[in-house]
């Protein structure tokens, strides 16, 4: 693959604002929540450990996410510059090679703060920059493959998160019912990436991105992040109804329905209503997660 070439300003510095837009910042949210949401489950007195709490939540979105978002950016720039051309790097507005450079930069920083954490939040952070890299860069490219490069994404942006955070707050592993949890959620996320992957189908054939819409068509991809979605929120509700957090099954049970009236609209037409089922699909699961946390936080108690 030929090398992008290097832009008129390829000895400048990027400008702050092509830097904060190379981070993306509206995708720092998912692995935030889910560190609140592991914090939260943990059932351990948060008062006295807030600080440390808020440190974890920068930890997973400004600087984890960050670096795994310039990572994905500066190894995707030749599929962006067919789909999103006007993207940061592609437009030559981060100059010639500075899209490596925050990302392997981003990447230590993460990894030094981290390790002012302690060993749970250290060891996280070495798994997820890992598979930050993993997931983008070669030799291994996972999102070439939209099955297991969706689960990498899933995995470390919400049980990853989750599950640290809990593990730092009790000093210890979280208990089983956490684990189940944060797992599920975690799988779930599958469906959700399935979602984001609908926007650059046309630069995925070209460039050889096997995603699940490139794969299986786009209502097939459909189905299948319905299915993942749907049946892991199913999962969590019958498990906390289960454990006897029956207030907490329904209230994720009732957000699950409402999601399953907008899958049906996202069925119809996967390509026009990816945008609009994403949006509305991905709050009310979140929205979920909290619910969920709440109620193992009860169950701690």
């Amino acid at each position: 693959m030929v090398d992008q070439p290097l832009t008129p300003r390829s000895g400048a510095l990027p400008r702050p604002g092509a830097v904060l837009e190379l981070l993306k910042p509206i995708t720092w949210f998912p692995p935030m929540w889910a560190y609140a949401c592991g914090a939260v489950s943990a059932g351990a007195g948060l008062a006295d450990r807030w600080a440390y709490v808020a440190a974890g939540v920068v930890l997973a979105g400004p600087l984890v996410c960050g670096a795994s978002q310039a990572v994905n950016d500066w190894f995707d720039r030749h599929v962006d510059a067919i789909n999103e051309p006007h993207r940061v790097i592609p437009s030559g507005r981060m100059p010639g090679r500075w899209g490596l450079y925050v990302a392997i930069l981003a990447s230590l920083v993460s990894l030094a703060v981290a390790a002012l954490l302690g060993p749970w939040v250290f060891g996280a952070a070495v798994v997820g920059v890992a598979l930050a890299w993993a997931y983008s860069a070669p030799p291994f490219r996972l999102k070439l493959n939209g099955w297991h490069g969706n689960l990498a994404v899933g995995l470390s942006y919400e049980t990853l998160p989750w599950i640290t955070a809990a593990a730092a707050a009790l000093g210890a592993a979280p208990a089983p019912e956490v684990l189940a949890v944060a797992l599920l959620y975690g799988l779930g996320a599958h469906g959700i990436m399935t979602l984001n992957d609908f926007k650059a189908i046309e630069g995925d054939v070209r460039m050889g991105v096997r995603t699940l819409p490139v794969q299986l068509g786009t209502r097939g991809a459909a189905r299948v992040a319905c299915l993942v979605m749907g049946g892991v929120q199913f999962g969590v509700a019958m498990l906390l109804l289960a454990w006897g957090a029956t207030g907490h099954a329904l209230a994720v049970a009732a957000l699950l329905g409402v999601q399953v009236v907008c899958m049906i609209r996202f069925l119809r037409d996967p390509v026009r209503f990816a945008i609009w089922y994403s949006a509305l699909g991905v709050g009310l699961y979140v929205t979920g997660m909290m619910i969920a946390a709440l109620a193992l936080r009860g169950l701690a108690a």
